[in-house]
């Protein structure tokens, strides 16, 4: 039976079991600093609990909702689907969130985006869970170029790139030049994926985009003026 002390999890499990623990006791002071105020003042707490009608009718509708936003959070972490510190897309129909999360309690997660917002998601409203944090990603880059571009030269550019640079960064775990290629908007371009740690695709994209073309540029073959990336 795996242990259940803190010091035996990784530092995100750490996080986010210390984040949910902190939640609950506040919850819980909250709840016997209201129900101590109520008593002090003298009113009857259990008797306006149990003759509440109309306002018990709303109570009962907010619990539903916390219950189930409780019984979600609880799958999340005992499903482990994420941790402080994860890159995350959360989905729910037409409304994505991306970003890192920050904390997740009992009722609610929070995710900083990459812009600095902060969103907190009621539990309950997590249909889709994309993780990007759990094994390595792609950074895909398409080097937009025109048709008539001798393809054999723009290979060998790529490859004294890749042969200079690549060993300078530990992060990239493997680099595939696919070749020509036409994006989903018929432009027609060059591919190639470099296989990045999560975390690090976006600064391999954007430097690497940066050193194909000056590289291209020196050799005479420009790059056209949009390109079309993706990173996943």
């Amino acid at each position: 039976m795996p242990s259940l002390k803190l010091s035996k999890h990784e530092l995100p499990r750490q996080k986010t079991l210390t984040r949910l623990i902190e939640n609950v006791l506040n919850y819980t002071l909250y709840f016997i600093l209201l129900y101590s105020i109520l008593t002090i003042l003298g009113l009857p707490v259990s008797s306006l609990l149990a003759g509440a009608g109309i306002a018990g009718v709303a109570v009962g509708l907010g619990a539903q909702g916390f219950l189930s936003d409780l019984v979600n959070g609880f799958f999340i972490l005992l499903e482990r689907q994420f941790d402080v510190g994860d890159s995350v897309r959360l989905t729910n129909g037409s409304i994505t969130v991306t970003g890192i999360v920050v904390s997740v309690g009992i009722r609610t997660t929070q995710v900083r985006d990459y812009d600095g917002t902060l969103h907190f998601i009621p539990n309950r409203n997590m249909l889709v869970v994309s993780n990007l944090s759990r094994g390595d990603m792609r950074a895909q880059i398409d080097l937009p170029l025109p048709a008539s571009v001798d393809l054999e030269a723009v290979r060998q550019v790529i490859e004294q790139v890749n042969e200079r640079e690549i060993p300078r960064y530990d992060m990239i775990k493997a680099c595939t030049i696919l070749g020509p290629q036409t994006t989903v908007n018929g432009q027609f371009s060059y591919r190639i994926n470099l296989s990045v740690s999560n975390g690090r695709q976006y600064e391999i994209y954007h430097r690497f985009y940066g050193l194909y073309q000056e590289a291209l540029k020196a050799e005479g073959i420009e790059l056209l003026a949009v390109p079309y990336s993706i990173v996943k």
